[in-house]
């Protein structure tokens, strides 16, 4: 690589970078449902790497759904300090696609959120989540570093990627009665949210949360984000939202 590249890949605050650093930060933080955990081991503090499976709470702080008998449960057991690689993946050079490393210190959390919204991005996790030796983790964010491509990189704080609950608590409590209406009565207008918004190809979409600023939807393995026309005020700003992108994808023709 030129010098001349090396210096425009080199990371800048997200809000000095010449693209969307916090929009697409966020994006692969809500849709990527598998990533890299590096802990460190405990015996001699040697970076260790595992695959796990991933979703978000309602703020987008990484949940994990880790056992006791995994080598980097233990390591976290005793050290909490961890990173997690999120990657979108796709065809070609794989370093031409966008990617989130998170570095924090993962935490225990028995709250029924964290569970709901983790079983709810990884159904066929129910079968083991109540394992004895199961337990749900929240990866408390301290920064990120994006790569979102060639020459395109950020380092971002905990307060860029992660989304403002300040004085949302009655709309993050209104979530599992709203998303389970959604996917009862409206399945027709979430596939309509994911192939006519988000450009997703037909499947059995579904609807498996939401925050103040979007939508998360999955069929099967595919996962889609769709943001809100703007962000949202409090649960009664839900409805019309979504009334309104219903009735915006019914106008826009089929990609």
């Amino acid at each position: 690589m030129a010098e001349a590249d090396r210096k425009q890949a080199a990371p800048l605050p997200a809000a000095e970078a010449p693209f969307d650093a916090i929009g697409l930060a966020r994006s692969l933080l809500r849709k990527i449902r598998s990533g890299a955990l590096a802990t460190l081991e405990r015996d001699g503090g040697a970076p260790f790497a595992s695959l796990v499976t991933v979703a978000t709470d309602v703020d987008g702080t990484p949940l994990l759904l880790l056992s006791r008998l995994s080598a980097h449960t233990l390591n976290l057991e005793a050290d909490p300090r961890c990173s997690l690689l999120l990657s979108a993946g796709g065809k070609g050079d794989p370093l031409a696609h966008p990617r989130l490393t998170v570095t924090g210190r993962a935490e225990r959390s028995a709250e029924p959120r964290v569970r709901a919204r983790f079983l709810a991005r990884h159904p066929k996790a129910a079968l083991y989540a109540d394992f004895p030796d199961f337990a749900f983790f929240r990866l408390e964010v301290r920064a990120g570093h994006l790569n979102g491509g060639f020459a395109k990189a950020a380092t971002l704080t905990a307060g860029e990627l992660l989304t403002d609950l300040a004085g949302l608590e009655a709309l993050a409590e209104s979530e599992p009665g709203a998303v389970a209406h959604m996917n009862e009565d409206h399945l027709d207008a979430v596939a309509l949210y994911a192939t006519r918004l988000a450009g997703e190809e037909p499947g059995p979409w579904r609807l498996t949360g939401f925050d103040p600023d979007g939508l998360d939807l999955m069929a099967g393995e595919r996962t889609a984000r769709v943001p809100f026309p703007e962000r949202l005020s409090g649960p009664g700003a839900l409805r019309p939202a979504l009334v309104a992108m219903a009735a915006q994808a019914r106008a826009t023709p089929d990609p």
